[in-house]
């Protein structure tokens, strides 16, 4: 009798307990968006009062230095710029969560429109480095890893690291500047700026990635080397196992929870870099728009496209997250605790 109530007593305290602490998973995707919120207000306001700190009149800089000052302060008056800062900022953000981004103070042109049109170019570039990246550093990396297993071939070890070490340290936009040099203005093997066919995107493209891979296939190397040390591994290569079934099958999945980690997070540095790199070749994406706004110092652009490229790497860092939690329950389960 004491068994069966004693019984009954754990299996309520059991229901208290995950009534009390929730669904795990439903709290890390709560607690994932709630700090992305935070992050994108942040970045909101820093964005807004950090250009307005810079100084400059763009209205001036729009209507032209001749320009009568009675239209100058008419044209503010119309965009709010007389206002306050905190009724600006107000006015900005509450425009926002209508789904305004804005409009250009020079053109008139609204951002929406702009990200519509440019948004695509940038992803597409951006994804497709990710994905180059991603074939050649995983498999370069695990191909180090095997052949400098066990203090094995110092030499291979020493030059890989050196070489791609000196590889990461090359700025996206200085290799773009190079690559046009030699490439298109030297060689002429490919178009110096635009988008326009396959041949254009080889040199954006490898501006793009060249850095990142050898920070990448660096970092996938080291994952290797742990994972080819565990007791699993060894003992599937005791077992006489094939070793290309041991690596594939065995190694490559456990070493990339933590590739994919810094992978989602190269993504968004990529992303980010981006900016530089469609200036230097002229890509219709959101980087060459966003230099240009920021040297006009149109604040309705340079806003409203923070915003999205903010929002963009926001979200790749919460599906990573995602993803890594899918991978490993762990990792849900440390946020929640």
């Amino acid at each position: 009798m004491l068994d069966h109530a004693s019984a009954r007593t754990d299996t309520v305290a059991v229901f208290l307990r995950k009534r009390r602490h929730g669904n795990p998973w439903l709290r890390f995707l709560l607690r994932r968006a709630l700090r992305m919120l935070v992050a994108m207000f942040v970045i909101i306001a820093v964005a807004f009062f950090v250009l307005r700190a810079s100084g400059g009149d763009p209205v001036r800089a729009a209507l032209g230095a001749t320009a009568d000052e009675a239209v100058v302060q008419a044209r503010r008056d119309q965009l709010g710029l007389n206002d306050p800062l905190i009724v600006q900022f107000w006015n900005y953000l509450t425009g926002i969560l209508q789904g305004d981004l804005g409009s250009s103070l020079i053109t008139g042109r609204s951002v929406s429109e702009l990200v519509q049109n440019r948004l695509p170019a940038t992803l597409e570039l951006a994804g497709i480095s990710f994905v180059i990246v991603l074939l050649v550093a995983v498999p370069v990396g695990l191909g180090i890893a095997i052949l400098t297993q066990g203090n094995r071939r110092r030499g291979v070890e020493v030059t890989f690291t050196g070489i791609t070490g000196v590889i990461a340290a090359i700025p996206e936009y200085l290799l773009g500047v190079a690559l046009v040099v030699i490439f298109a203005v030297g060689l002429h093997w490919f178009p110096v700026a635009g988008r326009s066919g396959p041949a254009s995107y080889v040199l954006p493209v490898l501006a793009m990635t060249v850095a990142s891979w050898a920070s990448l296939s660096r970092i996938a190397r080291v994952e290797a080397l742990n994972t080819l040390s565990d007791d699993y591994v060894r003992t599937a290569r005791s077992k006489r196992i094939p070793a290309s079934w041991v690596y594939f099958r065995h190694a490559l999945p456990n070493m990339l929870t933590a590739t994919l980690t810094i992978g989602g997070t190269l993504l968004s540095t990529m992303v980010a870099s981006s900016v530089l790199v469609e200036k230097v070749f002229n890509w219709p994406g959101l980087g060459s728009a966003f230099v240009d706004a920021i040297a006009t110092k149109d604040y309705g652009i340079v806003q409203g496209l923070a915003l999205v490229y903010a929002a963009i790497i926001l979200v790749i860092t919460l599906a990573v997250d995602i993803v890594l939690s899918l991978l490993d329950r762990r990792t849900t389960l440390l946020e929640t605790t």
